[in-house]
């Protein structure tokens, strides 16, 4: 399992979002140029976080995007979903059909308790929690 830049950008996206007057809605290369992404990249990672409501897109001459929610009430694991799809460190884990040893293996017991506390911390930090964390890092 390794965090994919995919994530790493669509979380660091949505924090420059939160980052905004709520009323300000930021163009595509703003946020590319500001996370050192391109474009056309951070295009499809935002598709996913728009169908998700984690973003509202606008279109236009002065198209972009804003927070399709509060970022108190954006989880980072909601984000990396709707970038990814369901988390899962490993498919056996909820495909029983992918493995003739699925009702055999001890490893699946320390994976399913490893799955459960990691999507758990990723449950429980928000974009907002993100945000303070960066802030208080800056005045320190």
């Amino acid at each position: 399992m390794q965090f994919t830049k995919a994530e790493e950008y669509g979380i660091m996206g949505v924090i420059h979002l939160g980052k905004q007057d709520k009323a300000r809605i930021v163009p595509l290369s703003e946020i590319a140029e500001v996370q050192g992404v391109p474009e056309k990249f951070l295009a499809k990672i935002f598709q996913g976080l728009t169908k998700a409501g984690i973003v509202r897109s606008h279109r236009g001459v002065k198209g972009g995007f804003s927070l399709g929610k509060n970022p108190e009430l954006i989880s980072v694991k909601e984000v990396i979903e709707a970038i990814q799809g369901p988390y899962h460190l490993i498919k056996c884990l909820h495909d029983k059909n992918c493995c003739d040893k699925y009702g055999d293996c001890p490893i699946r017991i320390v994976l399913a308790e490893a799955e459960e506390k990691l999507l758990g911390v990723f449950n429980h930090y928000t974009i907002d929690d993100l945000l303070k964390w960066k802030a208080e890092k800056k005045s320190a």
